[in-house]
């Protein structure tokens, strides 16, 4: 019978790269068309990649942690030679198709009985050789292991046949790592996947829109107000209304009023490109690094949708499975630094993007109100960093004025 190799597809978007997360199956394994195989994590995001053979794992090519080229060999898989002429012959024989956006897979996997070591091999492909025995251990206790960073070959296990279950994964975790090599210059952190494209993109932009930020201290109790009376409303029960969600929906408000904002400079034509609708980027904090995925055309959505897509946002970003169709695309940005405690900063804008909005903490603090009078206020910082080609300083500072406008009485929303 022969051995099938399947090799790293083209997962979309340019990119060229992935490292090898975690394998689903190991040597001996037979696995159906469709089962998931193995996880990668590109520059963007994580992708579950499926089989596209039915047959019997013959050996794995990558390692975890191994960086992998598009087109390399990942895996070897026996398969059934089908009758000639055969429809199963004619497509056994064609490559697989490129595996572009998988996302999460909800319905559980199925494994099929695993062959045993002893079990004579026929056909196997001379360049096939199989791989070093590999830890034994469910995807959720692999999953524990890489968030904890612990070795799973390390790992002295307790489960059946030699299984490592989750308590083995967590004393591993409470023991004390070896010191880490250093160099003369001390400690090297190896920069890879998300961390990255961030790092190139950030560069990228910084050196080639001309940055210009702005600052605007705002009076937002009446927004925290709102917040809290929607929060007893019925038609927001079942609805997370977040501070970050009143300042994306003022946001996107103000943008109606500047839409050069949402535009971007084309440096083929020279001309500035608006798009019909806008695509807003939220900036996540993941383990993995910082990844802005983006929600469509939200300004076509309503304060509870708006509210419904970030927090969906938020939790697949934490979970690594944003797909990669939603980090490209965005228009414009928000990051909420106010999370980390943080007054305000200054942002770089994403690559192709012409504005970018911060978010502060918000504080209890004095403030004037009515021109005669201190009164203790919520108060919040905005910080708007926009590209001096596409947009002037009239136009950014009524973007960031408008914005904070609403905030302070978010009734402006409704004229």
């Amino acid at each position: 019978m022969p051995t099938r190799e399947f090799r790293l597809p083209d997962v979309g978007e340019g990119l060229t790269e992935a490292e090898i997360l975690t394998w689903h199956v190991a040597v001996g394994d037979e696995v159906e068309v469709n089962q998931l195989l193995v996880e990668i994590e590109t520059a963007k995001s994580l992708v579950e990649l499926p089989s596209p053979y039915a047959g019997t794992v013959q050996a794995l090519l990558a390692d975890e942690g191994q960086t992998v080229a598009v087109g390399t060999p990942l895996i070897g898989i026996e398969t059934a030679t089908a009758a000639a002429g055969s429809v199963e012959a004619s497509a056994a024989e064609d490559e697989p198709k490129l595996l572009v956006g998988y996302g999460a897979r909800t319905e559980p996997q199925r494994t099929r009985r695993r062959r045993s070591p002893a079990s004579p091999v026929s056909g196997r492909a001379p360049s096939m050789p199989a791989a070093p025995a590999k830890p034994r251990a469910k995807p959720p206790v692999r999953k524990l292991a890489r968030v904890l960073g612990v070795d799973l070959a390390a790992v002295t296990s307790t489960g059946p046949d030699g299984t490592v279950v989750r308590t083995d994964v967590l004393a591993a975790a409470d023991t004390p790592p070896p010191a880490p090599a250093t160099a003369s210059s001390g400690t090297r952190v190896p920069v890879k996947g998300v961390r990255k494209h961030m790092a190139a993109a950030m560069v990228a932009s910084a050196f080639t829109a001309p940055h210009v930020t702005e600052f605007v201290t705002v009076d937002v109790s009446e927004t925290l107000a709102l917040k809290d009376r929607l929060g007893r409303h019925r038609d927001f029960a079942d609805t997370k209304i977040t501070a970050l969600a009143l300042v994306a929906r003022a946001y996107l408000l103000a943008l109606a009023r500047t839409p050069i904002a949402n535009g971007r400079w084309d440096d083929a034509t020279g001309e500035i490109v608006i798009p019909p609708s806008v695509n807003l980027g939220i900036a996540a904090a993941t383990p993995r690094g910082l990844v802005v995925p983006n929600i469509r055309a939200a300004d076509a959505l309503g304060l509870r949708q708006l509210a419904e897509a970030i927090n969906e946002l938020a939790r697949t970003a934490r979970d690594g499975k944003t797909p990669p169709e939603a980090m490209t695309g965005g228009t414009t940005t928000i990051t909420n630094v106010g999370v980390f405690g943080i007054d305000t900063g200054t942002p770089i804008l994403n690559p192709g993007e012409s504005a970018i909005l911060a978010a502060g903490a918000i504080r209890r603090m004095p403030w004037v109100v009515d021109d005669d009078r201190i009164e203790a206020r919520s108060v919040m910082t905005l910080a708007l960093s926009f590209d001096h080609r596409v947009m002037d300083g009239q136009q950014g500072s009524q973007l960031l004025a408008d914005t904070a406008a609403i905030l302070v009485d978010p009734g402006l929303g409704l004229l």
